[in-house]
């Protein structure tokens, strides 16, 4: 087998691992990039491509593995779903997606066998509620998301959500499970770089090393009194007068969960703010919390029920509001600081050491990690189009002009980017590329353990291939042979 394909199936293999394991926290927004607009177009086009009305013949059953049923409909849905993720449907078969989603189901199935996997209904249910949101706002309708998966109302498809995603999250949970203990050590990594031939090294593309500085604009203690004096009053409505905390928290709340009542979910390992989850996790079922401030601004939290390791919380956030006076100052001071950088006063890391008010990066001089890879580097391609343009024409140690950008919450604040180092397009090299070749190393090595698994486990499930998915020629024993 080709290294190439090798690794596109190694990929393709991760899918639901690497989306179980997502949630990073990520230092700086703007250096990741997604495309908004690809779902809502496939989307569309596969609402305008089913005519209503059609008359569908019987759903078969193409296997049965465990407690698991396997329809037809099941593989159409999923090459469906191919389809809008931009894979062509010439490039996968049925038996290939047959094989998928049996994967995935012996996944699930064992997962429910395991005493030492638990998933809630309620970790499903706030996963699968934040999902038809983003949905409904990508494509603009709910009556088109309905159309698309053939529901005839919301609650039908929340149920079907609900469904998908628990057995995906047993899934990944199982594999996540299956590879925890996996390691690997910097000779079995040299191992499988020297494995690779010459011709078939995977090629990195265009990386950049980058560093930044952040002025934030003051919020006057004025401003954060009048919100700590409003929450004080929601929070004694709420306590000595009966109100309804998620009626407050549609009103009050000024980030997304507002429009839920301000539900969340949560664990301790969550990447939430610590003070946050330490003021959560120490509220008795039922209890308000006083106000107290986090990263992001100031919150009131009420316990409603204690799930396991899980709380279900709702919450209430407001943020002081900076004045266009101190915006003002913190672009003159950035300005000034850029200048002293440019006229050679100071180097970008002592400046960013001294003066940058982004905690996370301001003890390596501002330099930013990549959330994905961990290292330093990252692809051109990744980085948001918004400051592509000023960091593809740096050159190394340029600085660029002063940016201004905002936080999740939509707190202003300003920055400046160096390019601290440029590796161009080029093939895999063991000593520049070790972290990279070592991610692919692990990824192999947890294949191989993912794979034995599977062969075993086969082995002792009921599995059942029925029509023409009998003929199949699967990777894997499914057949049992």
């Amino acid at each position: 087998m080709k290294f190439t394909t090798k690794l596109y199936l190694l990929a393709f293999a991760f899918i639901s691992l690497t989306a179980a394991n997502a949630q990073i926290t990520q230092q700086d927004s703007t250096l990741v990039i997604t495309d908004k607009d690809n779902l809502t177009r496939e989307i569309e086009k596969k609402i305008d491509s089913v005519k209503p009305f059609v008359r569908r013949k019987a759903d078969g059953i193409a296997a049965v593995i465990g407690d698991y049923l396997i329809l037809d409909s099941d593989i159409t849905k999923m090459r469906e779903d191919a389809e809008v993720q931009g894979v062509s449907s010439s490039e996968i078969s049925n038996c290939q997606l047959a094989g998928r989603i049996m994967e995935n189901k012996l996944y699930a199935h064992h997962a429910l066998l395991d005493s030492t996997i638990f998933v809630s209904d309620a970790e499903i249910t706030s996963m699968s509620d934040q999902q038809l949101s983003r949905m409904v706002s990508q494509i603009g309708s709910l009556d088109k998301l309905l159309e698309f998966y053939r529901k005839e109302d919301e609650q039908a498809l929340r149920d079907e959500l609900f469904k998908i995603n628990k057995e995906r999250r047993l899934a990944s949970a199982m594999q996540e499970k299956i590879i925890e203990n996996v390691e690997i050590t910097p000779e079995e990594v040299r191992v499988f770089f020297d494995k690779i031939p010459e011709d078939e090294r995977p090629k990195f593309g265009d990386e950049v090393e980058i560093a930044q500085l952040v002025i934030k604009p003051e919020v006057p203690k004025e401003e954060e009194d009048k919100v700590v004096a409003k929450l004080n009053d929601i929070r004694n409505d709420i306590v000595n007068e009966g109100s309804s905390f998620a009626t407050k928290a549609v009103l009050y709340s000024q980030d997304a969960t507002s429009s839920k009542g301000g539900q969340m979910t949560i664990t301790r390992e969550d990447p939430l703010d610590k003070d946050f989850k330490q003021i959560a996790f120490s509220l008795r079922e039922g209890e308000v919390s006083k106000p107290f401030k986090s990263q992001f601004g100031y919150h009131i939290v009420q316990l409603d029920k204690i799930r396991g390791q899980q709380l279900d919380i709702r919450h209430i956030i407001m943020i002081p509001q900076v004045t266009s006076a101190t915006v003002e100052a913190a672009k003159t001071k950035i300005t000034e600081i850029r200048e002293e950088i440019v006229s050679g006063k100071i180097t970008f890391d002592a400046a960013a050491r001294k003066y940058s008010e982004e905690k996370e990066t301001r003890g390596d001089g501002g330099q930013l990690i990549n959330p994905q890879s961990g290292d330093t580097r990252f692809e051109l391609t990744d980085i948001d189009p918004l400051i592509y343009d000023k960091v593809n024409n740096l050159k190394k140690g340029e600085v660029s002009l002063v940016l201004m950008d905002q936080t999740r919450t939509g707190q202003k604040f300003f920055k400046i980017i160096t390019l601290t180092e440029r590796y161009p397009e080029h093939i895999a090299d063991y000593s520049k590329d070790y972290t990279k070749i070592k991610e692919l190393a692990l990824r192999e090595k947890q294949f191989n353990a993912i794979e034995e698994w599977q062969t075993e486990k086969i082995s002792e499930t009921y599995v059942k291939i029925n029509g023409i998915y009998r003929d199949c020629d699967f990777n894997s024993n499914w057949l049992k042979n």
